[in-house]
């Protein structure tokens, strides 16, 4: 395929709109899926300036609300058939503990259950094109990450590592078994390390906590710029040495093994059925 339909969360900033310039640049149709109107407009402007595309489209979606997820793809149904590429870029850090609007702990129910749900209800659209990709942003914290059975909405004892990795390691064990569920199909799905880069996603919007440090970050050697950090993704969407590879872990254009913990396929069916169940969602599980 020459051009794709593309859809990405979290298109307003850092990855997702460094993702979203580049994938336009390309000559792709863009779709920005943002929960923030006026932030969405905004970056929407951005986009279109610096890519020089009029193929970006804006899309509201709360990817923390079960129910503005399902009004999202009712819209999405509504305006298109086929979605070649769902990039699954959004993600929040939260240095307090914060609930979504149905009680799920801030960084669980976004990064997780939010990119479950929404992929879920789209599998459809992405069926109709000729080679469906499904792109998933994780991250190297899985590595610290546990999921906490006991208390996986992290009620006790929270603090913003534990939060993080466990919904990074989520992600890898939604990418396992999605890729497996999807197997001898015309849809792939990979997950990706972006490596460390500097976005806002750990500024808390309402304060602004975080911004001198995130400057600070901007500044030092060891943080890529948001459009380094989009570039494995962007090759995932699109680079045709990837077409038929599916169920890996990207860093740097590369595939990269995993930690054993990550590999864990009892955990990520347990996950799994978990996630169905909190979305309300029918099992698929045909193992």
């Amino acid at each position: 395929m020459n051009t794709r339909r593309i859809l990405i969360t979290g298109a307003n900033s850092g990855m997702g709109l460094a993702s979203s310039i580049a994938l336009a640049k390309q000559g792709h149709e863009v779709i920005m899926a943002c929960r923030n109107e006026e932030r969405g407009q905004q970056a929407l402007k951005q986009a279109r300036e610096q890519s020089g595309s009029d193929r970006l489209k804006l899309m509201q979606c709360d990817l923390g609300s079960l129910e503005g997820i399902h009004q999202f793809a009712e819209q999405f149904y509504q305006n298109y058939d086929r979605l070649d590429v769902l990039l699954n870029n959004a993600g929040v850090v939260n240095l307090k503990r914060k609930e979504t609007k149905d009680g799920f702990e801030m960084s669980l129910g976004v990064n997780h259950l939010g990119h479950f749900l929404l992929t879920r209800l789209l599998l459809d659209a992405v069926r109709q094109s000729p080679s469906g990709r499904i792109v998933t942003v994780a991250s190297g914290a899985y590595k610290i990450g546990k999921i906490h059975w006991d208390d996986p909405n992290l009620e006790h004892g929270y603090t913003v590592i534990k939060s993080y990795a466990q919904s990074k390691l989520a992600n890898l064990y939604f990418n396992q078994i999605l890729a497996e569920q999807l197997q001898g199909t015309n849809i792939t799905a990979n997950c990706l390390h972006p490596g460390a880069v500097a976005t806002s996603i750990g500024v808390d919007r309402d304060t602004g906590f975080g911004k001198r440090l995130l400057a600070a970050l901007a500044h030092t050697p060891f943080f890529q710029t948001p459009e380094q950090g989009a570039e494995t993704a962007v090759f995932l969407a699109t680079d045709p040495s990837v077409e038929g590879q599916s169920g890996h872990y990207y860093y740097r254009k590369k595939v990269h093994s995993l930690r054993p913990r990550a590999m864990n396929r009892e955990e990520a069916l347990r996950l799994w059925e978990w996630s169905e169940q909190q979305t309300g969602i029918e099992s698929s599980l045909h193992v």
